[in-house]
């Protein structure tokens, strides 16, 4: 006898999320059934699991697979698994409402999408699958029971906005999933789910590496009217990554890539492996070739599996994969590990430790060939992982160099095409020592930049990095290929001494130095809270002055990325350059000479301080002053 009926209603969200899912995302609903397959053989994995790794829990798994039940007669299709099951509770959990947090913003992104495969791959990648189901069913009846428990729970809704949820008695360990199906509809893309050949065709198409056999009862009339009924399997079960890449077709490493990442495009590349010797294991990794809409979330977590051999262990293995390649995808199939590890156990495992080694090199150097082979397709992927990738020149010092060798940035040499360091490299002017670069926010603030004047003027090429994390990782990176990486904000630049001189430059130098004498010590005295120094630039040839910072100083960048995360820092006073040739320089100087002690002249110093934070980008400490200390000074001119 079972418990009364409760009628409880969706999170808002959630029913958003169901008309979304039921009326516009899938073009395709043969997908349904995948997705339904899907979980029962997730729900097979954690009960084998269970049933290894806890010895209280007293199960059959001599028969695991999943059953599909079609009635004609009742116009029903039902998905049936033995495995783990649900209590009540996580049923509501899982079914009734959507336990994991961001739904609002995967709602938004599904509304942003510019087609219905983006969608698709949205929905596939929040894990909501079984709501799909409703696609072409009226109403869906969940019955499922937890092994190890004695009661049962049955969920049932026409995913309106509310379901049915209650207790029944005497059902099996495990999940079915019956679907009240629609009358077919080929202008709705509405099949015939009730036809054993096309359930064969979905399965077959989605579903055949499924490492579970999927079973369903068929008829067969022969020539002279006899019926006969069978249990057919309907999936191959072979493991994918189990067999000789010589035996797999492109288009089956397509379809299981399909599977395991719910991402309807086709990945990038392919990677498949086998070590043998002390520690063998099997690896079949996918580069995707479209970032997730989450892959800078901090929730997301990386797309690496673990199997032992062919039993699931875990999804989103950490310790074989580091953070900076949580994009890629796929499988590992370990040998010689215990079913008991542990995610903790695994961080310290100095198998896992190698097996993590190797699989890096082997993604890392797949780039690298494509990046060889076909630079449009790389550029592409650089387009989409880029800023994941220089992650790891902060984490992983290990593959600093080969991460350095697949860098792709901006730079001055081509307004539109991106160049690698070693192409930079073999470019550069004879006798140039270093790597220039600048960072900001945008390529227009950069190339506009003031400190830019003297290197565009002396034909020097400058990288243009814009992403955030540019500005840790070139702190973190010294040099390249024996060139350090020099920032054109920060230090001493002097071109002429990097072989375009002559040789006055020095008698030049020194004579600047005599004539601004007077004038530096007293800007320096007088901006003492803005900078630490004033002094001239051979940096700028066009602007009267531009800020600059001491080789090993913070950037301002920097800085407020530090204080946005919650880190105080202290203020870092910084250097103003002045351009010795410009006529409001000249002219400040010949006024300084006049009468140092002109009131006008320490309101002239902070408006060229402005202007110097403005150009490249900086906020003002005090707009409002400013804007007077301007419109006194443009008043005066008129």
């Amino acid at each position: 006898m079972g418990s009364s009926v409760e009628t409880l209603e969706f999170q808002a969200e959630t029913r958003q999320l169901l008309r979304l899912v039921i009326h516009s995302i899938y073009s395709n609903k043969d997908i349904f059934l995948r997705e339904l397959i899907s979980n029962a053989s997730d729900a097979l994995d954690k009960l084998r699991l269970e049933s290894l790794t806890d010895s209280d829990l007293k199960v059959d798994t001599s028969d695991l697979h999943i059953a599909l039940e079609i009635d004609k007669d009742a116009r029903t299709l039902t998905v049936r698994d033995n495995g783990i099951g649900m209590t009540r509770d996580e049923l509501v959990e899982l079914i009734g409402t959507i336990a994991k947090s961001g739904t609002a913003g995967l709602l938004e992104k599904i509304k942003e999408s510019k087609d219905a495969a983006t969608a698709q791959s949205l929905i596939g990648q929040f894990g909501v699958g079984f709501y799909s189901a409703f696609m072409v069913a009226d109403k869906v009846t969940l019955r499922t029971r937890r092994a190890g428990t004695d009661a049962g729970t049955q969920w049932e809704s026409d995913g309106e906005g509310t379901y049915e949820i209650q207790g029944v008695d005497d059902l099996p360990t495990g999940t079915s999933v019956t679907l009240h199906l629609k009358p077919a509809d080929s202008e709705d893309g509405l099949a015939d789910y009730l036809s054993e050949s096309k359930i064969r065709q979905i399965v077959k198409r989605y579903s055949d590496f499924i490492r579970w056999p999927i079973r369903m009862a068929t008829e067969r009339t022969d020539s002279e009217g006899n019926t006969t009924r069978s249990v057919d399997t309907l999936n191959s079960m072979k493991a994918l990554w189990a067999r000789p890449r010589s035996e797999v077709t492109e288009a089956e490493y397509k379809e299981f890539y399909q599977q395991i990442s719910h991402d309807w495009l086709e990945p990038a590349e392919t990677i498949h492996m086998r070590a043998e010797g002390t520690f063998e294991y099997e690896a079949l990794l996918f580069i995707p070739s479209q970032a997730p809409f989450d892959l800078f979330s901090r929730e997301t977590k990386r797309g690496v599996q673990l199997y032992v051999k062919r039993v699931f262990i875990m999804d989103d293995c950490e310790a074989l994969m580091p953070n900076y390649l949580r994009f890629v995808k796929g499988v590992v199939d370990a040998h010689d590990l215990s079913l008991n590890v542990s995610r903790e156990i695994l961080q310290h495992d100095r198998q896992i430790r190698s097996v993590r080694r190797r699989l890096v090199k082997k993604v890392l150097g797949a780039i690298k060939d494509m990046q060889a082979k076909d630079t449009e397709r790389y550029t592409k992927l650089w387009d989409q992982f880029g800023r994941a990738l220089k992650e790891g020149l902060i984490e992983d010092t290990d593959n600093t160099q080969a991460l350095l060798e697949l860098v792709s940035a901006a730079s001055t040499h081509d307004p539109e095409k991106t160049t690698t360091l070693r192409e930079y490299v073999e470019r550069m002017k004879d006798g140039q020592d270093a790597i220039y670069y600048l960072t900001g926010e945008t390529r227009a603030m950069v190339e506009n930049s003031p400190h830019m004047e003297a290197f565009a003027a002396k034909g020097y090429e400058v990288l243009i990095l814009t992403d955030p994390i540019d500005e840790v990782w070139v702190e973190q990176v010294p040099e390249f290929d024996g060139h350090r990486l020099q920032s054109i904000a920060k230090g001493q630049v002097d071109l002429d001494e990097s072989g375009d001189g002559d040789e006055g430059a020095d008698s030049d130098k020194a004579q600047r130095e005599q004539d601004f004498a007077a004038l530096l010590p007293w800007l320096t005295t007088t901006l003492s809270e803005q900078v630490k120094e004033v002094r001239l630039s051979s940096r700028l040839t066009t602007s009267a002055a531009c800020i600059v910072g001491d080789a090993h100083d913070m950037t301002p960048t920097l800085e407020k990325m530090y204080r946005a995360m919650g880190q105080q820092m202290p203020p870092v006073k910084r250097i103003l350059e002045l351009n010795p040739t410009h006529p409001l320089i000249t002219a400040l100087r010949s006024a300084h000479e006049a009468n140092a002690d002109d009131p006008a002249l320490p309101e002239i110093a902070e408006l060229v301080y402005g202007s110097a934070l403005l150009a490249e980008g900086g906020d003002l400490p005090d707009p409002a002053r400013f804007t007077r200390l301007l419109t006194e000074r443009l008043t005066r001119a008129l």
